[in-house]
């Protein structure tokens, strides 16, 4: 659904997602508190039922703003490159060679952001 709706304007995607999306959501969440009262404590699936229950109100929270994507997808592939790197720098040799890594990669993050080819920049 959020694919169909993503061109277009606040207004029509606001609507698409609360004649849509709304159901689906209040459907999902009956049936989350129902397996819940089935489900022993202290089990994998007690404490994921009870994760997304707990944090319902942030899982749903753009339903009532069109401006908000439904994942962060965007931001995880931004910050990507960083958490690959944590491993690679782990040996980078010396304090200096680590800061240079730092450097090197920050330019070339910002050019990517900025719509730049990272190496011509």
């Amino acid at each position: 659904m959020e694919r169909d709706i993503r061109d277009l304007d606040s207004a029509a995607r606001l609507q698409q997602r609360l004649e849509r999306a709304v159901p689906i959501t209040k459907t999902l969440h009956d049936w989350l508190i129902a397996q819940r009262a089935r489900v022993t404590d202290g089990t994998a699936t007690a404490k994921a039922i009870d994760y997304s229950l707990g944090r319902w109100t942030a899982l749903t929270r753009y339903l009532a703003d069109p401006r908000l994507p439904i994942d962060n997808n965007h931001d995880e592939q931004q910050i990507r490159p960083w958490a690959t790197g944590r491993k690679n720098w782990l040996f980078a040799g010396t304090l200096a060679a680590g800061q240079r890594a730092a450097v090197i990669t920050t330019l070339i993050q910002t050019a990517k952001l900025n719509g730049h080819d990272p190496y011509a920049y």
